[in-house]
């Protein structure tokens, strides 16, 4: 054997030696991280071999599981905490230290962020962590029962329905009430795109990192003239340093409406008009009567599937010598409503780029969002029919030409009311036979520039530039066969809105720490924001292609648009870490208003003291205390025309048209103004307490307010004559709110296996109106406003002095000893002996005195369980469905047709309508159990390289309430009930799974 053969052999089995002893080195690693404060476990940790890209993350109890040579060193890295290095060695085990500014303890607030220590307004945070669990479609849901002081109120169960959203009470009356949303530094319309009733529902609530809600003036002032009702400001997820991670989660829903509006059965019904034709020897109705026993509420609903999917990506990838952050988004959205033909479907994508140059002195932060919603709307109307319709009638008549469904016709086969569109279509026609859908497209985008300057790192310029642009359009198609166009014989109509905010931002940040015991940073910057909204009208035709009369294109119109101009600055300041400061000022200048009253200034002070080292260095229980008091002046524009203040002309509708000949000619009319229109102006006083004890296992806050509103942009009647209409909107009245906010949450239990954390939220809140006039007037008995079904044209809710916004006003019902009220019968207050007007009173109010929120988490090994809950007491409901409906009068209608009767005329026998009677007024208190939500943590999964999170979720469980209608929670300012979208119970399943 040759000699090099020989030294080939040796060296090959030298290197299978030494790959053998090289793969015996190889060891398992398994350990467990967990956090240096509290000893609890670690989750979402990477670990990774230092030097090579083979990483791997810690489970939901913190342990991880990693191959790697005994000579190797593991780094482990997590937000919020502190990288720390250790040997590959047997117990793979360490402890992580929070780092100073981990992500929880920071809050974003207006144009900028802050440590949750350092704040002296009243602001809440509320992040993924604490988010509501379920099927969740729009972003305000998020927020249900979180945080005091807050209340959102869904609409009903319509798919990709909005919400009412509220902070502290509203302190406006005609103006909005809406809060400012501001969306990664953009903000944002909030009064919706044709085609598109909920503007928050265009982002995916998936792809939110965090909502703070900015609740007291000192806190807001930053925005000014749109902050007078809070701020919210939504953050959207980042992208992070290190490998790029995936993650994939599904939810699968079905929404079953259990509750349903009692009205009578067919036999019911027969038995009532059997019982009257006897009384009265009218047989009539008799003769109308059918042998069915239909619900027709049961032929509208459905069971609603929904499917929610998002495929997420997050890491950081190369460019040249940079590494740039991202985190890119997809989902998709399909969501039935319970009312049949209801759908929602929405896909949206989100990138997030947050790279950073020159040794990181420049950080860019690029977010831009897209989405497109398809909406199948349900005509609503559908539900006051199913309540309304005859229940002894069968659904369908093949013989009918009218879509084949049965229809209440005349003598000559033609649908009663023909004056206009019949006014009892059979529910099924206008599901069926109507086709209203919409697109709604929209983009928003920013990039934010940050730049530390290398001569001077304290001095930072900021810019920021975004634009938020939603086009809504959509088609509206009757059938030719549908009751509810007889006269037209079908209607096709079409419409077009597009909306276009743009922003621009340039500031300066100076920020310096003179020494250990003194600190502050120093902002001042200017802003120009524009908003553009276009009409495109188009006419609406008949199935013939008759133009319909009174429609007309609104291209006619010129485009609304207004701009801001705005200047502002802020110190914050912090003496011996103990004393804070917070003062800033906003200038702000309105194209909505003339000129001479175009500028508005809105100042602010706060301070913060924490006390615990002052006089509680010693208790060791106590682990926080801090003092806030602060004061700040915000206005409101929102709501009103874009040049009210301008003398102008509107063309006359074809109603009012002027006929020469066979011609018809339209006027132009002068429209009502107000020259000297303002801002409407609120200040607000706040005083609070942040604790916590036991090393913040117990934290809190406790927080007094005052909100005192003038210059009310407020819609009044005026004398005739006195200008081009019957009533203006002017700055005149005023309006204060006083609260009381506590919030609490607390961790009881914390060990290696079994967690449980605890929250609940307490607001008291009252609203008053101190003013209404400029001029005193003693016979002034208030503004009626809203309206009420039953009594065309007339309302039961007043803006009165000394009362809460939107109080009802009736009159008090009579009762007889067996404690049933006697029909027409009311308490002659001023006992003249005449009921009349005078005989009304003012009488509790929509509003809540306390809302409520709970929430529970607990945690066992792998197994997750949590409840959610919120309520409201001392509001009340004007149940209007029984005030039109529960009477005789309903079911025998006067055009000779039968209707059905909700249950309450079981309980009154009352034969015509007492629409103002207190009696319809009920105390609406409830408490929701929002949702039970489950999770189980399957770990790391398909051989280590993926995690695996199973949730099972019951929304809308049960609702705690004496009210007798549907249900108690209004989302109407006007607190009138009257055949709302019923809010479904939903069934969710879902799977999360990161690889």
């Amino acid at each position: 054997m040759k000699k090099t053969t020989i030294t080939k052999i040796v060296t090959v089995a030298m290197l299978f030696i030494l790959a053998s002893v090289s793969a015996l080195a190889q060891r398992v690693v398994t350990g467990k991280v967990t956090n240096s404060k509290d000893g609890s476990a670690v989750a979402g940790v990477t670990v990774t071999i230092k030097g090579t890209k083979n990483s791997v993350q810690t489970n939901s109890d913190g342990t991880y599981r990693i191959d790697a040579p005994a000579n190797a060193r593991l780094v482990f890295s997590s937000v919020g905490f502190t990288t720390q290095e250790s040997a590959a060695n047997d117990n793979g085990s360490i402890t992580l230290v929070e780092a100073t500014n981990r992500l929880e303890d920071v809050v974003v607030v207006a144009y900028g962020i802050r440590k949750k220590s350092d704040l002296t307004g009243s602001v809440t945070s509320v992040g993924v962590k604490d988010f509501q669990k379920g099927n969740i479609n729009s972003t305000e849901q998020l927020l249900v029962g979180k945080v005091a002081g807050l209340e959102v109120t869904t609409g009903g169960g319509a798919a990709g329905g909005g919400s009412r959203i509220r902070i502290r009470g509203g302190a406006s009356l005609n103006a909005s009430n809406d809060p400012l949303v501001v969306i990664d530094g953009v903000p944002v319309e909030g009064n919706g795109i044709s085609g598109g009733p909920n503007i928050l529902g265009t982002i995916n609530p998936d792809d939110i990192e965090s909502i703070s809600i900015l609740k007291d003036a000192s806190a807001t002032a930053l925005y000014g003239s749109r902050a007078s009702n809070g701020v919210l400001l939504v953050t959207t997820k980042k992208g992070r340093s290190g490998k790029i991670l995936f993650n994939f989660n599904t939810k699968l829903s079905i929404g079953h409406i259990g509750d349903k509006v009692d009205v009578l059965t067919g036999d019911q019904i027969r038995a009532a008009i059997t019982a009257d034709a006897t009384a009265t020897g009218n047989n009539t109705y008799l003769n109308k009567l059918g042998t069915a026993n239909t619900n027709w509420q049961d032929l509208i609903y459905q069971d609603a599937f929904g499917a929610d999917n998002n495929l997420s990506a997050s890491g950081a990838f190369k460019a040249g010598k940079n590494s740039i952050p991202f985190r890119a988004s997809l989902g998709y959205l399909n969501q039935e409503g319970t009312l049949k033909t209801n759908q929602f479907d929405r896909v949206s994508t989100s990138l997030n780029l947050n790279p950073k140059f020159f040794d990181d002195h420049l950080a860019v932060n690029i977010a831009a969002k897209y989405s497109h919603i398809k909406n199948v709307f349900a005509d609503e109307g559908a539900i006051g029919s199913a309540v309304n319709f005859d229940p002894t009638q069968a659904p369908y008549d093949a013989a009918n030409k009218y879509g084949g469904y049965f229809q209440w016709l005349n003598g000559s086969g033609v649908p009663i009311n023909t004056n206009g569109p019949s006014i009892a279509p059979n529910p099924l026609d206008q599901l069926y036979l109507r086709d209203n859908q919409s697109n709604v497209n929209r983009f928003i985008g920013n990039a934010q520039l940050d730049y530390k300057l290398h001569f001077l790192p304290d001095l930072h310029l900021l810019l920021n530039m975004g634009i938020d642009r939603t086009i809504g359009k959509g088609t509206d198609r009757v059938d030719s066969t549908s009751v509810t166009a007889y006269h037209t014989k079908g209607r096709y109509g079409q419409y077009e809105q597009r909306k276009t905010n743009k922003l621009f931002d340039a500031s300066v940040l100076y920020a310096k720490e003179i020494s250990k015991d003194f600190r502050f940073d120093l902002l001042a910057g200017y802003t120009y924001q524009t908003f553009r909204t276009e009409d495109v009208g188009f006419y609406a035709f008949t199935p013939q292609g008759d133009t319909i009369p009174g429609t007309k294109p609104a291209a006619e119109l010129f485009p609304n648009e207004f701009r801001l101009e705005s200047y502002l600055s802020r110190i914050n300041a912090t003496f011996f870490n103990k004393y804070l400061l917070t003062a800033s000022i906003r200038r702000d200048a309105s194209s909505k208003f003339s000129p001479e009253n175009r500028v508005g200034y809105f100042p602010s002070v706060a301070l913060a003291w924490k006390l615990k080292e002052d006089f509680f260095s010693k208790v060791r229980v106590m682990s926080d205390l801090k003092l806030r008091l602060g004061y700040g002046k915000t206005g409101n524009q929102d709501g009103i025309g874009y040049y009210s203040y301008l003398s102008r002309y509107n063309r006359s509708t074809e109603t009012a048209q002027y006929q020469f000949g066979s011609n018809f000619y339209s006027f132009l009319r002068p429209s009502a103004y107000v020259r000297d229109l303002k801002w409407e102006t609120t200040e607000t006083y706040n005083a609070g307490l942040d604790f916590g004890f036991l090393n913040n296992r117990i934290t809190g806050s406790v927080d007094v307010y005052k909100k005192k509103t003038s210059d009310l942009l407020s819609t009044v009647p005026i004398a005739p004559g006195a200008n081009f209409d019957i009533s203006i909107t002017t700055n005149v009245g005023n309006v204060e709110n006083n609260g009381v906010e506590f919030s609490i949450n607390t961790n009881p239990i914390r060990s290696k296996d079994f967690n449980w954390d605890l929250g609940f939220n307490f607001t008291y809140n009252k609203s008053e109106i101190t003013n209404l006039l400029k001029n005193p007037d003693p016979n002034f008995k208030g503004i009626t406003v809203g309206g009420i079904a039953g009594a065309t044209g007339n309302s039961i809710n007043r803006f009165a002095v000394g009362y809460s916004p939107y109080v009802f006003y009736v009159f008090k019902q009579v009762y007889d000893v067996a404690g049933k009220p006697i029909e027409g019968l009311y308490e002659d207050i001023d006992r003249n002996g005449i009921i009349d007007e005078n005989d009304k009173y003012y009488y509790k109010k929509p509003a809540a005195d306390v809302l409520l929120g709970f929430n529970t988490q607990l945690t066992y090994k792998k197994f997750s369980l949590g409840i959610a809950g919120h309520g409201a007491f001392g509001n009340y409901v004007y149940n209007n469905l029984n005030s039109n409906n529960g009477i005789l009068a309903n079911v025998r209608d006067p055009l000779g047709i039968i209707r059905n009767a909700t249950t309450d005329f079981l309980e009154t026998n009352f034969k015509l309508r007492n629409v103002y009677s207190d009696y319809y007024l009920e105390n609406a208190s409830f408490f929701r159990i929002d949702n039970i939500n489950f999770g189980y943590n399957f770990g790391r999964i398909i051989r280590n390289k993926a995690n695996l999170r199973l949730s099972a979720n019951i929304q809308n469980v049960h609702t705690f309430t004496k009210y007798t209608g549907l249900d108690p929670e209004n989302s109407s300012n006007l607190g009138v009930d009257n055949a709302i979208y019923p809010r479904p119970r939903i069934y969710t399943i879902g799977a999360s799974l990161d690889f």
